[in-house]
């Protein structure tokens, strides 16, 4: 079995255990470490939820700490990037093949949609950790930055969770049924 199989089967088993926390840990660590995946993770946590027999009130306290999870996270890769400016970041970027001429056309096009671009980049895959780094590169106020961050990360959060604990509910699916892998 490959590693990123095995994690996401630790994942999986985590969550069962552990829904709420499960939730906060993996919206925190998918922002700060991209491979994670919040669009595989919410949804299995919904559906876990579902087949738990945790009512729709019970899922507002699991929405709210991804969005949480996920806003403390990202307010990190923001904080990096307000500290260490462009220089020291284009240092780094390269690696992820992000060289001048890309930086500068993400930051033209940050300063025509700036708010809307942090609210919406939340609940774009991939966007969701970048949008940081232009927000952090260019100024952008912290209250405002979080503000806009955390909106557009519940809105996410909603979205998967209840996208995963609706399917599981409509389709009758049960746990009970899985078997372990090999």
């Amino acid at each position: 079995m490959e590693p990123f199989d095995s994690f996401l089967i630790w994942i999986a088993d985590f969550l069962g255990d552990h829904l709420y926390e499960g939730i906060f840990l993996a919206a925190l660590l998918e922002t700060i470490v991209p491979p994670i995946p919040t669009l595989a993770i919410f949804p299995t946590a919904g559906f876990l939820a579902s087949q738990q027999g945790i009512t729709l009130f019970g899922l507002i306290p699991m929405i709210i700490l991804g969005a949480i999870g996920a806003t403390i996270g990202t307010s990190a890769i923001y904080l990096i990037a307000l500290k260490l400016g462009r220089v020291v970041l284009l240092r780094y970027l390269k690696y992820v093949k992000v060289n001048e001429n890309k930086l500068e056309r993400v930051e033209i096009w940050f300063e025509k949609y700036g708010d809307k671009a942090v609210f919406l980049g939340r609940m774009v895959p991939v966007m969701r950790e970048m949008i940081s780094i232009p927000a952090g590169l260019l100024k952008m106020k912290i209250p405002k930055f979080v503000t806009y961050t955390f909106a557009g990360s519940l809105v996410w959060s909603s979205g998967t969770i209840l996208s995963g604990y609706y399917f599981g509910e409509a389709i009758g699916l049960s746990t009970s049924g899985i078997t372990p892998l090999p």
